[in-house]
């Protein structure tokens, strides 16, 4: 079965952090191009990270500096280390995948895959 799944949300005090993973079966990562996207309450889905097959990666102005992308191939799975959270990152973050080779790989609904989401909440 073809999927993306996503993992490691959770509850977290404001400054604290998260490390989610995005974990393919019935297809290899390593080919696509991955993105992380969020979608809070009420509000459009915003792209926040992207990395290519090569390694190239994109970051959105609003989670630069604080969130770190990268690739484990060798189990298939895209991570997104999370630091110094805040309130307003507070939403269910998905994962999907395009098989092109740039980053952001353009509209989240031309993705070839992706996840069911997973929630992250941060407050006091």
């Amino acid at each position: 079965q073809l999927q993306l799944v996503e993992s490691g949300g959770g509850s977290v005090e404001p400054g604290g952090s998260l490390r989610l993973s995005c974990t393919a079966s019935g297809f290899l990562l390593a080919y696509y191009s991955i993105t992380w996207f969020r979608q809070a309450p009420g509000k459009e889905h915003e792209i926040l990270s992207c990395v290519t097959g090569r390694g190239n990666t994109y970051y959105a102005d609003s989670v630069k500096g604080r969130f770190t992308i990268s690739r484990g191939n060798a189990n298939n799975t895209v991570y997104l280390q999370m630091n110094s959270l805040k309130p307003e990152d507070t939403a269910v973050y998905y994962c999907s995948a395009k098989s092109v080779n740039y980053c952001p790989p353009g509209p989240i609904s031309s993705s070839d895959w992706w996840g069911s989401g997973t929630l992250v909440a941060v407050s006091s």
